[in-house]
């Protein structure tokens, strides 16, 4: 079954998170990963408000899983720490 990841995100620092962005995008693709949503208009209605949220597409559960471990993605993760607040989760869908 297809799974989506789905990232809320307060960017705190833009330099070193747009260094994470230009690395994550590769990674995640090489995953088999596609954006569906990023960083477009949204309404909040429940919860902590993050101004960035991005959702991806991804083969299953375990191939997000994958990337999200991957030596690629971590890479990335490594300039988004610090850079920003985020939540992150794998969801698999009923498609």
């Amino acid at each position: 079954m297809p799974a989506l990841w789905i990232a809320h995100v307060t960017v705190t620092d833009e330099e070193a998170y747009g260094k994470y962005a230009k690395l994550a995008g590769p990674a995640i693709a090489k995953h088999g990963g596609e954006f569906i949503a990023r960083g477009g208009r949204y309404v909040q209605l429940e919860g902590k408000e993050r101004p960035r949220n991005v959702v991806a597409k991804f083969p299953s559960v375990e191939s997000a899983e994958a990337c999200y471990h991957s030596p690629e993605y971590q890479e990335a993760l490594g300039h988004a720490r610090g850079a920003s607040e985020r939540e992150l989760l794998i969801v698999e869908t009923s498609e």
